[in-house]
């Protein structure tokens, strides 16, 4: 019997959950992986349960990856985007939730462009209907909490420890609800958060998270023990914010030269999707130190286990090698 402190709770940020919640999300997420890796994938901890994906933002990774989490633990599983709902026909997004809970939705993943739009869905759900738990895929620029837990899982199989490691961020900090996320899980696991892009992109007030805003691409690698490299986020940011994405390769991408000052043994990370040759370089983002498609599998670990113990009480796992 494991205690599961996360039962029937919503997970809207890093900063709903405690350092002794992340290390559960870990763990579980470890055991589930050994299900993907498996010659059968089908479970049935969640039969019975159904799970609507509420995706109004394009993904491929996240909304796949919850897809068949929900799908590899045996809930029944909906999809739902923005296009192929009622609301090219006027509903809104409050009626849409509504709708779902209605239905007695056990779970709702919920994506969208404006930050905030998961704690929106959990406070309208709460003050109208019995309530489905509520998991943040994605607000806008404001926070991505299982994308920063399987960098977790990544990294943890990698045998960095947390606590005390050096984590720098590259890239468009301003747009990036990863970088976010990042700060505030990893900080709380321990670790130093290492922040550093063009000055338009990465402003001072990231400090008052708790992070370092490096003034030079030495300082933020310099001994860094993991790299997180975001992509730019053309369609989220303006134009004007740095000359042309040459001379944004040029300054701030991560290439082979400037990852000789991270550790000999450093963990190279994306989000995707990666725009190669922009804010990475080719022989990095395939390179050995590279870590981005393991990111991937574990998504779907880290999800399963977001799923299982946000559920289910959690008393019936057995999985073995």
């Amino acid at each position: 019997m494991i205690n599961n402190s996360l039962y029937g709770k919503s997970v809207l940020g890093m900063d709903s959950l405690s350092a002794i919640e992340i290390d559960k999300i870990l763990d579980i997420a470890s055991k589930m992986k050994k299900i993907l890796i498996s010659d059968y994938k089908k479970t049935s901890y969640l039969r019975g349960k159904s799970v609507v994906n509420l995706f109004f933002e394009n993904s491929t990774r996240t909304r796949s990856s919850f897809e068949l989490a929900g799908k590899y633990l045996g809930a029944d599983v909906i999809n739902i985007s923005k296009s192929g709902s009622s609301m090219t026909k006027g509903e809104s997004v409050k009626d849409t939730l509504l709708t779902m809970a209605a239905m007695e939705a056990d779970a709702v993943v919920i994506r969208d462009s404006s930050e905030g739009s998961a704690f929106f869905a959990s406070e309208i759900i709460n003050h109208h209907i019995k309530m489905p738990i509520v998991i943040n895929a994605g607000d806008g620029a404001h926070e991505h909490p299982s994308q920063t837990l399987l960098e977790m899982l990544t990294l943890k199989e990698s045998g960095v420890s947390f606590k005390g490691m050096k984590l720098a961020v590259l890239g468009d900090i301003l747009h990036s609800r990863v970088a976010r996320s990042d700060i505030k899980g990893f900080i709380k696991m321990g670790a130093k958060v290492y922040l550093y892009g063009p000055a338009t992109l990465v402003p001072k007030e990231f400090e008052s998270m708790g992070a370092v805003v490096a003034s030079s691409m030495e300082e933020a690698l310099e001994g860094a023990d993991a790299v997180n490299v975001l992509r730019i986020q053309l369609e989220r940011a303006a134009r004007g914010f740095f000359p042309t994405l040459r001379e944004y390769s040029r300054l701030f991408g991560l290439n082979s030269e400037r990852l000789k000052l991270a550790k000999k043994n450093c963990k190279v990370l994306h989000p995707g999707p990666m725009n190669r040759g922009i804010e990475i370089s080719y022989d990095v983002a395939y390179n050995e130190k590279s870590w981005i498609q393991e990111e991937v599998r574990n998504g779907v670990a880290v999800r399963m286990a977001l799923l299982y113990l946000t559920m289910t009480e959690g008393n019936d796992l057995e999985i073995t090698d």
